[in-house]
């Protein structure tokens, strides 16, 4: 048997098995390449070079006892490696946090956050940063900017810490504990990167088993008693220009909710940041059009 028989014979079992993806991959083969590999030993974004690789018996049946492992736990495969790809860089993952998939990394990578930013921005704000993935990618972005990584969990920061030491951005990613933006009360920042909980309340409640796995207080948006996912949305946008320069913007990530988001700030002006998810995921709102949403008496 070859690497790749054996990926494609565990893709196969992963999908007879019914399990659910969205956690660092979208398809049983990347999953089964993603597992196969790992347990295997071999470079993760190297499967063209070991595919005909001969694979013993004593290799296949180690791969074949982990994607049996992922179906009867219906853990997340980070879970299982302990580790997860965001644009190319690996993070430290365990059930602290939810697995780094935000959607928020694409337009930092790819530079469609810089037209809003100058010169003078110094101060980013990773608000919500479970493992630091974003407050790390940020701080690797732009390398003069200093990272504040903030999060209600301790134990997600404490996840967060070996991120930041394992990128070696401890003199510049600081890592502030607490509810929201009391985490950093009177900071004000150029830039606020924001992953929220934002699931709904009948999302939440047809989660599949591998998405319940992960620390709910990551996902529930409705923490307040709301059905629509809002609530930590709702605090943070009316709070959001106190913590801001007077050019500054936040960049917020809601997910499937742009409904829910729109019937909630029906007259708030943003702009959609393009994903590979769809235009309707991620937004950009400068601190001017915030202050519409409660303006100076």
């Amino acid at each position: 048997m070859t690497v790749i028989e054996l990926i494609e014979r565990s893709s196969a079992r992963l999908t007879e098995a019914g399990v659910s993806f969205g956690q660092g991959t979208s398809n049983a083969f990347d999953e089964a390449a993603w597992l196969v590999l790992w347990r295997l030993g071999l470079p993760l974004d190297g499967l063209d070079d070991v595919a005909e690789r001969a694979v013993s018996a004593d290799e296949a049946a180690a791969a074949a006892g982990l994607i049996e492992q992922r179906i009867n736990t219906r853990q997340p495969a980070a879970y299982l490696t302990g580790e997860a790809w965001l644009q190319g860089v690996p993070f430290t993952v365990d059930p602290r946090v939810i697995v780094p998939r935000s959607l928020i990394a694409e337009p930092l990578a790819e530079g469609s956050i810089d037209a809003w930013l100058s010169d003078r921005t110094q101060r980013v704000l990773d608000l919500c940063t479970g493992n630091g993935s974003l407050a790390v990618l940020a701080a690797m972005a732009w390398p003069d900017v200093t990272v504040d990584a903030a999060d209600l969990s301790a134990d997600a920061l404490a996840v967060a810490r070996l991120n930041v030491d394992r990128h070696h951005l401890a003199d510049r990613i600081t890592l502030l504990q607490g509810d929201g933006l009391a985490a950093v009360a009177g900071r004000r920042y150029d830039l606020i990167l924001c992953n929220p909980p934002y699931v709904n309340r009948a999302s939440m409640a047809a989660l599949p088993a591998e998405f319940r796995a992960e620390p709910a207080l990551a996902l529930d948006g409705n923490a307040a008693g709301s059905d629509d996912g809002m609530d930590f949305i709702r605090n943070l946008l009316l709070q959001a220009p106190d913590h801001l320069s007077p050019e500054g913007v936040l960049v917020l990530e809601i997910g499937h909710e742009r409904p829910h988001f729109e019937a909630a700030f029906p007259t708030l002006d943003v702009v959609w940041l393009p994903t590979s998810a769809g235009d309707d995921q991620v937004l950009l709102v400068t601190r001017d059009t915030l202050l519409t949403l409660n303006p100076t008496p």
